[in-house]
């Protein structure tokens, strides 16, 4: 079972991550997540470790019993805008400020964060399989990302959304270097994603 930090402080802890950073189209999400001091769940985990079914039944525990909890996300258009890197940074301020309640320290997954005004933060590598507050923000931003990006799916059906949600798979680069990109790719991640194409093609 993950630890949970603040069960044996007294500060509470929110944490965050961010789902989609590394795909070609769609908006990159965050959530931001505190859960209740005694909270337990034998099932939580990174989300990337999860079945679709059991992150689907977490989302809506998570969302039932969570003290709070927000997700917001950044349009591909900014993304290229501000590099990639600075929008998931973003995301989870953005998702830090919807929390009904202010925490007194965020749980940050991975090695980068820019600090949250009057919050400290502590950065935790793979921490999506280390902490709760962590783990439950993964699945909160990864079910409402994949949710959005089969929403989406339909509009342009041929790039395959409902299932690689974004992801740079075969199928999806493929169609990209077939039929151009759609107003949902990033524009910034498709040069090198085409010259390596190419290259393979050329293998």
């Amino acid at each position: 079972m993950l630890q949970l930090r603040y069960s044996y402080t007294d500060i509470i802890e929110a944490g965050a991550d961010e789902a989609g950073r590394g795909c070609l189209a769609g908006p990159v999400y965050a959530a931001a997540v505190i859960l209740p001091p005694d909270y337990t769940s034998p099932l939580l985990n990174d989300s990337k470790v999860l079945t679709a079914a059991i992150r689907e039944k977490l989302r809506y525990e998570i969302e039932r019993d969570a003290v709070s909890w927000c997700v917001a996300s950044v349009s591909a258009e900014e993304i290229d805008e501000i590099n990639i890197l600075q929008a998931s940074l973003k995301a989870m301020h953005l998702a830090i400020k919807g929390l009904s309640i202010v925490p007194g320290l965020l749980l940050i997954d991975g090695n980068r964060f820019n600090p949250y005004p009057g919050i400290p933060h502590q950065c935790i590598i793979k921490g999506d399989g280390l902490y709760m507050p962590i783990a439950a923000a993964s699945i909160l931003a990864k079910t409402h990302r994949d949710e959005f990006m089969k929403s989406i799916s339909s509009q342009h059906p041929d790039y395959g959304w409902e299932h690689n949600m974004g992801y740079p798979t075969p199928e999806h680069r493929r169609t990209i270097f077939s039929k151009g990109i759609t107003p949902w790719h990033r524009k910034s991640f498709q040069m090198s994603e085409q010259l390596e194409l190419e290259l393979d093609i050329e293998d």
